[in-house]
């Protein structure tokens, strides 16, 4: 019967699943920003082919803002503790 794997230590590394809220926010807040002096109108039947750029922009500075935070200062950004295991002498070669 086989044993349980030994935990060797751990890889911290960014939890990517909880930057979503993050990204989505700060996508608001640039296209909030940029948009505010636009005349308050509200069309339902027809798109608006100048607030599909701005939100296209937004997410592409948002994405990039994040992308270059994490690549520098990982540690401001929720983390995650991955397990590593020890291998044991029957996993190594015979």
């Amino acid at each position: 019967m086989p044993s349980e794997p030994e935990i060797g230590g751990y890889n911290i590394s960014t939890d990517w699943p909880k930057l979503g809220p993050s990204l989505l926010i700060a996508t608001c807040l640039i296209l909030a920003i940029r948009t505010a002096k636009w005349p308050a109108t509200f069309e339902n039947t027809s798109s608006n082919p100048e607030l599909d750029k701005e939100i296209e922009y937004a997410t592409f500075l948002a994405s990039r803002v994040m992308a270059s935070l994490v690549s520098k200062r990982e540690r401001l950004f929720p983390q995650r503790r991955e397990p590593w295991y020890q291998p044991k002498d029957e996993d190594g070669p015979k």
